[in-house]
């Protein structure tokens, strides 16, 4: 059993915790009046709708209905237990809690499975065991020496976890599956093969550097091994397969680490690998993530704007990295966000520009100096023209002007229309007069897409996400709960006088019995409190819900009676919906006995309800 952390202590720890310094290392908050909003991190949302009060030390999401405090907030964004939770915010704000081994492993919401967890923790002991092949075998000298050549200390290879895998087909599969793993269990997270002959399993990764990939919160779910030099026949780089735990499309290496620092900084830096991640913080540069293997997604980019809208796309300098750098550049720009492009030489990626150039250089000349958006858009657009051509300069300016087109200030526009002319030699008043002609023509196309939208996609998007309607025992059942949740003499008289529970829905009554729970041991009302120890997170976004309803405590009883009459019509008119269909069911049955009886029940129930 789990054990308890004293009241007291959850209090000081509460109470020293700011919850916007706790939610702003997630994700970026913005203050509007008295309160701080961002974009929700528990439902894609393009608005931000979750708000952030200092003043009551509560979040709440007006769209999904999720809300919380601090700690609730940890226990969902990293799926923890309410102790580990308390231990971390403990952490934060300079106050040891102890919680046992054995409940730093449990978890008590369900948003990960039992094969999820299995999976974690046999990529934890692959990471432990690669780390100690790297560091302490003779097998793993040739991959330290070649990290070593490549600028990794011994202190930068623990902090990153880096390890490295045997030339051995089974060791790392027989280890694990000693540790109690099957082999089914490994080859579903990607550690382990199944032979085509159906004999046995082997290791995925043999004779690589491995390097482990963490989930947003810091979770080993991956690998990425690389050949030693010495080796050419194989693919320089291998990546675990997808799994429940992998996702490419969702992950962005070294987002765990970095987002503190983001915060700090006001922006990120994407880069195309995780070896330009690495050779960047090797030099001081902690900001940076990169995608895995994939082009960035729409997914990524929801995470990223949750806490910055700052991005600078570092990219390779070849033909690849510049088509990527203008795909990234593009979907970034589409979202609102500033962008800016960090351009290196023709045939150079940031690791090697780093080892040729260093630190300073690769500081001062690539990451402080990148490119607008637009001046790297007009940079894409002149690549292969020859202005000697009139039909390449027709279609340079054509194409630079339609960068200008809209999110541009006035003063910005007069530069580039400038700048354009100097290149193309086109006189200013020409190219003005045609920018002015594609904003007509832009802004018309605009409009008649808006309404073709409009007219498509209202019905759906009323049938998809409709807006939720409180009917009568919704608002009854909320603002009962929200009196109970703020007043522990209400509970008491409840137990006096009450038969049965005072609510009807099921989640409701849920709520109610563990509330009654809570008060057996607890001698005042605290929500926050109360839900902290609420597991299903569903729950507690009703229990927050209802917190926050406006209630009349000078007529406490008035409403309070209101309600509850409320509820009881509710539950006559169930009981008139039971018995009618029962009496369907004897009319078809012709029992005419049952079916009187039945009449007889209905009216009187319906005469019941004129007293309401």
């Amino acid at each position: 059993m789990a054990q308890r952390i004293p009241e007291e202590l959850i209090e000081e720890i509460r109470s020293q915790a700011d919850i916007v310094d706790v939610i702003s290392s997630y994700m970026q908050l913005t203050k509007r009046g008295r309160n701080y909003f961002g974009l929700c991190p528990f439902h894609g949302e393009q608005t931000p709708s979750f708000s952030v009060s200092t003043e009551k030390q509560i979040f709440h999401c007006f769209g999904c209905g999720a809300g919380g405090n601090a700690i609730t907030f940890l226990m969902d964004i990293e799926n923890l237990s309410f102790q580990e939770a308390v231990r971390k915010l403990g952490d934060q704000v300079g106050v040891h809690v102890e919680v046992s081994s054995s409940e730093a492993q449990h978890r008590l919401t369900t948003e990960t499975s039992p094969e999820e967890e299995r999976m974690k923790e046999a990529h934890i002991l692959a990471a432990q065991y690669f780390q100690h092949l790297l560091l302490n075998t003779e097998e793993g000298e040739e991959g330290l020496r070649y990290l070593e050549g490549r600028g990794f200390t011994q202190e930068m290879i623990k902090t990153y976890g880096i390890g490295f895998s045997m030339p051995h087909w089974e060791s790392l599969t027989t280890l694990l599956h000693q540790k109690g793993f099957t082999y089914e269990e490994l080859e579903q997270s990607g550690l382990s093969i199944r032979r085509e002959d159906g004999s046995g399993y082997f290791d995925r990764f043999r004779s690589r550097i491995m390097f482990p990939i963490r989930d947003d919160t810091g979770k080993i779910i991956a690998f990425s091994g690389r050949i030693l030099e010495a080796d050419k026949e194989q693919a320089k780089y291998m990546n675990s397969p997808e799994s429940l735990i992998f996702r490419k499309s969702e992950v962005l290496y070294n987002l765990d680490q970095a987002r503190p620092i983001v915060r700090k900084e006001r922006k990120l830096i994407i880069f195309e690998g995780f070896m330009d991640v690495l050779a960047a913080k090797n030099v001081g540069v902690h900001h940076g993530v990169a995608t895995m293997g994939t082009s960035l997604t729409p997914q990524h980019i929801q995470k990223i704007k949750r806490i910055t809208n700052h991005i600078i796309v570092c990219y390779d300098g070849d033909h690849a990295g510049f088509e990527a750098a203008k795909r990234a550049a593009e979907m970034l720009h589409a979202e609102n966000l500033t962008v800016e492009v960090a351009t290196l030489p023709a045939g150079m990626d940031p690791d090697e520009y780093i080892r040729n150039n260093g630190a300073e250089a690769f500081q001062n000349q690539v990451i402080a100096e990148p490119l607008s958006y637009i001046s790297f858009m007009m940079m894409y657009a002149k690549r292969n023209k020859n202005f000697q051509y009139p039909n390449d300069v027709q279609q340079y300016a054509d194409e630079a002007l339609s960068y200008l087109t809209s999110g541009v200030s006035p003063i910005e526009r007069e530069l580039y229309v400038k700048r354009i002319s100097e290149e193309t030699q086109v006189s200013v008043e020409t190219l003005q007069s045609q920018l002015r002609l594609k904003e007509a023509q832009k802004q018309e196309r605009s409009q008649t897409n808006l309404n073709m939208r409009h007219e498509q996609e209202q019905p759906m998007q009323q049938a998809v996400q409709p807006k939720r309607v409180y009917t009568a025992i919704d608002r009854a059942e909320r603002l009962l709960l929200a009196h109970l949740l703020h007043s522990i003499d209400v509970a008491d008289d409840f137990r006096e006088h009450q038969e049965g529970a005072p609510f009807v829905r099921e989640d409701y009554l849920a709520i109610y019995v563990h509330l009654m729970g809570f008060y057996e041991s607890h001698e005042k009302a605290d929500y926050q409190r109360f839900a902290e120890i609420v597991e299903d997170r569903e729950l507690r976004k009703i229990v927050m819900e209802a917190a926050l309803v406006d209630r009349d405590p000078d007529h406490k009883d008035e409403e309070i009676a209101d309600c509850l009459k409320q509820v009881k019509k509710f539950k006559i008119q169930q009981q008139i919906a039971d018995k009618t269909h029962a009496l369907q069911e004897a009319e078809q049955l012709h029992d005419l006995k049952s079916a009187i009886a039945l009449s007889q029940e209905i009216i009187d129930l319906k005469k019941s309800l004129a007293v309401f």
